[in-house]
């Protein structure tokens, strides 16, 4: 069963009660809230997700809802509640819906250490991954969007589960979080595109999710090697450029960019040298998503 099999009448009741629990890659997370625009935003982007109606365990118990008081009404806050504890401040209830998966993010990053976890978009085709860490403003969720809706199967646009071998990533695909001119630059690149609706003055400016793409959600237990590393970086009106990006330098970056190395020390060393062993590695500048999307097409035709 999936959540698309829920009318929103149905999702907004259990999720007001019971809660649901969705398979989202290698997790199942249970989800109560009573709060609208979560509630819609779950029905448009989460919709060809996987429901787990067993009744057995899952990772994360996730709770958003208003205070408990005259809050409610007077700039109404939404409030994060993990395993009902609450591990940040509460923010305004426009923001609801980024904050869940934020949320989401600091659960996984926090707590899940069987993988070494990168900050970083995942893509692949004809079975080779691409890794794309990089710094906050380089482009790489406009990118990633781009390449998924350009035929690449999306295995995540914030982290890379690598395994301790280091050779395989697993995928955890969501819905993209585009930020301020992202949004637009996605609009006018396919006109197909979800998104869901804009929220403002967030702590990293106008932040819209954009739904994944079916094959993605369908394939989300298909693990795969990962081929290549590229720090992405958009300059305005560059030509696409690759450059050859020694290892070394790749595994500070790596290192630089991981959630949770400080927890596996010695078997997350092990894990990035190893992904590297494997990899080819490069520094991407870019401008126009077309033409990057060309060449990286062509970087895994063989």
């Amino acid at each position: 069963m999936y959540l698309s099999d829920l009318s929103l009448a149905q999702l907004k009741k259990e999720l007001q009660q019971q809660g649901i629990r969705l398979r989202i890659g290698p997790f199942v997370v249970s989800l109560k809230s009573s709060i609208a625009s979560v509630q819609s935003c779950l029905s448009l982007l989460y919709d060809s997700y996987p429901l787990a109606l067993d009744e057995g365990f899952s990772d994360f118990h996730i709770r958003l809802d208003t205070p408990p008081s005259y809050r409610r009404f007077y700039k109404p806050q939404v409030r994060f509640y993990f395993d009902e504890r609450e591990p940040f401040k509460p923010l305004p209830i426009a923001h609801a819906f980024p904050l869940f998966e934020w949320g989401l993010n600091w659960c996984i990053a926090k707590y899940v250490h069987q993988y070494l976890i990168i900050h970083s978009a995942v893509l692949e085709k004809n079975g080779k991954a691409i890794i794309l860490p990089g710094a906050p403003g380089a482009g790489k969720s406009t990118l990633c969007a781009a390449m998924m809706l350009r035929g690449w199967r999306l295995l995540s646009d914030e982290m890379a589960l690598i395994s301790p071998s280091g050779q395989r990533v697993r995928p955890i695909p969501r819905p993209v979080a585009l930020k301020n001119d992202s949004i637009e630059i996605i609009r006018a690149f396919d006109k197909s595109a979800v998104l869901g609706p804009k929220s403002y003055d967030t702590s990293k400016g106008t932040v819209a999710h954009l739904r994944p793409t079916h094959d993605c959600i369908t394939r989300a237990d298909e693990d795969v090697n990962v081929r290549f590393v590229i720090m992405p970086k958009y300059q305005k009106d560059s030509h696409t450029k690759f450059m050859q990006l020694a290892k070394p330098e790749m595994l500070n970056q790596l290192i630089r960019n991981s959630f949770n190395y400080n927890v596996m020390r010695e078997s997350g060393f092990d894990a990035a040298c190893k992904l590297l062993d494997q990899s080819e590695c490069f520094d991407l500048v870019y401008s126009d998503l077309g033409d990057v999307i060309k060449h990286l097409d062509e970087l895994v035709m063989f």
